[in-house]
């Protein structure tokens, strides 16, 4: 087992890359994507989960991708074209048609008959003390491999359930994952379930407790080490926005926001930056749609774009990882990140 602790997302994803630097913790595997290198039981804990941009990781992270995964993930969609907006690589690993099986957010909103956000919301309400609020993403009728070792999709979902606490006024979030790519998946994994403690915790009225992520097995893609052995050093700048808001206007703001990134034709749209303003949603949430606005213009190469949306960003973190995110493109042209476990 290992454990890692730090105070931001940044602290422990940076811990986590070091265990690949440490002689005789890694040790070579082939999985479905090629040769990794791998380590079992890790254990990551985050004591402030509302800093979760993980900034060293080199090439920068997609901020644009990870919101529109966060709002797909929280309106319970599992069509494949939202996404494959934002990261066109999804489909060579995670199939080409017109839904993803493993799609969080339907596993979680209806998969299994029950919304399963509202019902633990719910639950936690009426007995802050209950150890049972489980979120169930992992199927075992439609994710086990068959008897002859073949996966069931090109998507099963690797993270496996959530398991959530009220302590003290705090809502603690342990995240289990079967399966974690450190390059391509674990930056990202801290951005969709951080972000989901804190719109529960707000749901609920409470605050931001730790957040614990364990996986059974961190690995790196060979082919992935030349970009992780080289860390950014720049400090992260911090997170100044709540999501907070009952579950029913979460809802609501969150289905407005899906809306609006779908209205950011490559083709039709004269003004991102006035289609996210136009928005209506707390300061916030627009922020959000801000930085997906702005990569939809940097991908028009609208210059001008670029810049008022990001101006207009009035969270210091989220500017920061956009901006990290478009300087990387002079040397990554196109987009790179492929979620692959």
């Amino acid at each position: 087992m290992h454990a890692i602790e730090g105070i931001t997302a940044n602290d422990v994803w940076s811990a986590a890359r070091s265990l690949f630097n440490q002689d005789g913790v890694a040790r070579l595997v082939e999985g479905r994507g090629g040769s990794t290198r791998e380590v079992l039981h890790v254990v990551c804990r985050v004591q402030q989960p509302r800093q979760r941009w993980s900034i060293a990781r080199v090439p920068a992270m997609n901020p644009a991708f990870a919101i529109a995964e966060l709002i797909w993930i929280v309106t319970g969609r599992d069509d494949s074209a939202f996404l494959n907006r934002w990261n066109s690589k999804l489909p060579a690993f995670a199939g080409t048609g017109p839904t993803y099986d493993g799609a969080y957010g339907a596993r979680l909103r209806k998969h299994f008959g029950v919304d399963q956000i509202r019902r633990v919301c719910d639950a936690l309400s009426a007995d802050p003390g209950s150890r049972q609020a489980v979120l169930q993403i992992w199927d075992p009728i439609q994710d086990l491999p068959d008897p002859t070792g073949r996966p069931a999709s090109p998507d099963i979902p690797c993270n496996i359930c959530s398991l959530l606490k009220v302590r003290d006024g705090r809502l603690e979030w342990t995240q289990v994952m079967r399966s974690n790519d450190l390059f391509l998946g674990l930056p990202y994994n801290f951005i969709q379930f951080t972000y989901l403690q804190e719109i529960l915790a707000g749901c609920m009225g409470l605050s931001v407790g730790e957040y614990c992520h364990f996986t059974d097995s961190l690995h790196i893609y060979e082919r992935d080490v030349v970009h992780f052995t080289h860390g950014s050093t720049v400090v992260p700048d911090p997170n100044t926005d709540r999501l907070d808001a009952p579950l029913e206007e979460s809802d609501r703001y969150f289905a407005e926001m899906a809306a609006a990134i779908e209205s950011m034709s490559p083709v039709g749209t004269a003004s991102f930056y006035e289609a996210a303003m136009a928005v209506q949603v707390p300061v916030a949430y627009r922020n959000l749609v801000l930085v997906v606005a702005a990569e939809a213009a940097r991908r028009k190469r609208m210059r001008g774009e670029v810049e008022r949306c990001v101006d207009a960003c009035s969270n210091p973190g989220l500017k920061q990882v956009y901006r990290l995110w478009d300087s990387s493109r002079h040397s990554h042209p196109e987009p790179a990140d492929t979620l692959i476990d």
